[in-house]
């Protein structure tokens, strides 16, 4: 059963998303941050893609590993600003 939605994610949960917007060269890039980074905060104690994906509506599996593994952003910046 889907347990979330990305809009269900309260307005701090964006305006603290935002401050890594710039380092994201794409819409889409920032859209799975937020995906992500809210799978990661959600109440499943499996944080893996499969179950982010499997417990949230409007998120795929394969959006996620894209995200992580292939789309052009640099986790050491986004580290450095953390």
């Amino acid at each position: 059963m889907k347990e979330t939605t990305p809009a269900a994610m309260p307005p701090c949960f964006d305006r603290w998303c935002q401050r890594f917007d710039d380092i994201f060269g794409h819409l889409a890039q920032k859209r799975e941050f937020r995906n992500y980074l809210g799978g990661l905060l959600g109440e499943s104690e499996r944080k893996n893609l499969s179950q982010m994906a499997e417990n949230a509506v409007g998120i795929t599996n394969h959006k996620l590993h894209h995200f992580l593994t292939t789309a052009p952003w640099s986790f050491n910046e986004l580290n450095q600003r953390r």
